[in-house]
């Protein structure tokens, strides 16, 4: 929907193009709440920019594709035909699968997205002291990166974005991009084909090791011998450039959007060096691993194109929330994968992922990853969250020294370890971000009350968007007004009186926000209480 259809959208209907269907009463009492979550001028219409911010908080950004249609129609905040009434709001809300109704309402998978990306922040801050490790130089392109790069970005599975560092900053896959291989092999053939060509057993040695399983088969699919032979699955008819075109594009549309590009010196770098990996090829070969007709050369050549695409940290976190979300691209609601073979990559991905850190990294890490030796991490936290770090400088394994420290911090703070649900929050500390701010204090009335006395605006403004009253008392009578003037939180108490608040409640001891504000030695919100008041809110729509 463009501007023109957004400004002029009918009373009381529906989003959809050419559809004027009635609004059910309780659907558009909903939406009623939200809209009086927002500041409202004299004409009863709120501020774009507003808008915008409240989203940009939740870490919806304005590159979203499934909000920029509307968001096109949010983007003039300093010109007055661009504010909003509930009807423009409205319609704008229903084009993008109620991504915006969730954010304003504290919904997203990350309610409090601030603090968490604060934390990212703080991280990323403590890494930059880290110089341990050294570039990999076997791939002569490799060694001349700069070491001191770092970049993290994040990608929810509700498409909450956030990044930090060289983020901006192409690298090449190297090793990640085994994982999208082997799921383009599951896709194409099914689990059964697949892993008679290749295993799921971590492999105990080295990732290019000489080596083969004991049914003359690679590893599994997360080591050299194991992504050639997944690469040779790949469209195994289809002319070389169509099979490349074939990956890149589907890297393009797990980065939804994002930069996907080929670093050319780096493919000839890697083909130039690449005795070892020849060397694997032709053992597989004598041991009949390949499907029939495997032509091996062009199956090596095909696997060093893959390891040189290029991408950035927040395309990687993209496609790292894809396999989050099950195979679904959280920024596009595309199915990219059957969550069936998803299921099979992440497992493989926990076991072998991190060349031969794999074990210890589940053992202390607990999450789904796979390193590349272009210093890239993709992490995976199922259900929440894709997350890469990108910091060339490698141990002796070979996976970023600051990415194995990150994976760390990451999981000593928070519950992301696959089996901390085992031990309660309490006994290790550690906080979980799926919860609202102040979900462990209490829900509803009692949400709205605790933020306020914090001076919590924007959790005030969630709150009152999931349509909570705003002179809602809890069991002493105390609304959310009391809390924010006994605490002198001026710009919350402001606020609650222009979405209505009563300014006159009394609570079981017979005290008012007024008198709570006296008490306390807060005269500016006193005052604020006992002026008249002429801009609260006025009476619900029906």
């Amino acid at each position: 929907m463009g501007k023109t259809q957004l400004t002029t959208a009918r009373v009381g209907t529906v989003g959809g193009r050419g559809s004027h269907a009635p609004l059910p009463g309780d659907k558009r009492r909903t939406y009623k709440a939200l809209f009086d979550s927002f500041t409202q001028d004299a004409q009863g219409r709120i501020s774009p920019f507003e808008v915008l911010t409240r989203l940009k908080s939740a870490g919806i950004r304005p590159d979203d594709r499934r909000i920029q249609e509307a968001w096109s129609a949010l983007d003039n905040p300093g010109q007055e035909t661009g504010r909003l009434d509930l009807d423009r709001f409205i319609a704008i809300c229903q084009r993008n699968s109620g991504i915006i109704s969730r954010a304003i309402r504290g919904e997203l998978v990350i309610p409090d997205f601030p603090r968490f990306t604060q934390d990212i922040e703080s991280m990323y801050q403590e890494l930059l002291e880290e110089r341990g490790g050294a570039v990999a130089d076997y791939i002569p392109q490799l060694g001349r990166v700069d070491p001191e790069r770092l970049a993290i970005a994040i990608c929810t599975t509700d498409g909450q974005r956030h990044s930090i560092g060289d983020h901006s900053v192409n690298f090449c896959l190297q090793s990640v991009c085994k994982p999208i291989n082997y799921l383009l092999a599951l896709e194409e053939h099914g689990a059964d084909t697949v892993h008679r060509h290749v295993g799921c057993e971590p492999s105990g040695v080295r990732f290019n090791e000489l080596s083969l399983s004991d049914k003359g088969i690679p590893h599994n699919p997360m080591i050299n011998s194991g992504a050639i032979m997944c690469s040779s699955l790949i469209r195994p008819s289809d002319m070389m450039a169509d099979r490349f075109d074939y990956v890149a594009d589907m890297w393009r549309q797990l980065a939804s959007g994002g930069r996907v590009g080929f670093n050319n010196p780096v493919y000839l770098s890697e083909r130039d060096s690449a005795d070892r990996n020849f060397a694997l090829g032709y053992f597989m070969r004598e041991k009949n691993a390949f499907p029939k007709g495997t032509e091996l050369v062009n199956t090596l050549e095909f696997y060093f194109q893959c390891c040189s695409i290029e991408i950035d940290t927040e395309s990687l976190a993209a496609a790292a929330a894809a396999l989050a979300a099950g195979g679904v691209s959280p920024l596009t609601d595309n199915r990219l994968f059957r969550t069936e073979n998803v299921q099979k990559c992440l497992s493989l991905m926990s076991s072998c992922g991190m060349y031969d850190y794999s074990g210890e990294f589940a053992f202390r890490i607990g999450l789904p990853a796979k390193s590349g030796v272009s210093g890239a991490l993709m992490i995976v936290v199922p259900q929440v969250m894709g997350i890469a770090v990108w910091s060339p400088r490698l141990d002796a394994l070979g996976n970023s020294v600051r990415g194995i420290k990150f994976s760390r911090m990451l999981t000593e703070r928070y519950n992301f370890h696959a089996y901390d649900g085992l031990v309660g929050n309490d006994e290790t500390g550690k906080r979980d971000p799926r919860r609202r701010k102040n979900q462990t204090t209490a829900d509803g009335v009692v949400r709205l009350c605790w933020a306020a006395s914090q001076g919590d605006l924007d959790d005030v403004r969630a709150a009152m968007a999931s349509g909570i009253d705003p002179s809602a008392s809890d069991y002493d009578g105390r609304t959310a007004l009391h809390l924010a003037a006994s605490e002198g939180q001026l710009e919350v108490v402001r606020y609650l009186l222009h979405q209505g608040a009563n300014p006159d409640a009394r609570d079981r001891w017979g005290g008012t926000p007024a008198t709570d504000a006296e008490r306390e030695g807060h005269p500016a919100v006193a005052q604020l209480l006992t002026q008249d008041f002429p801009d609260q809110k006025p009476a619900a729509v029906s």
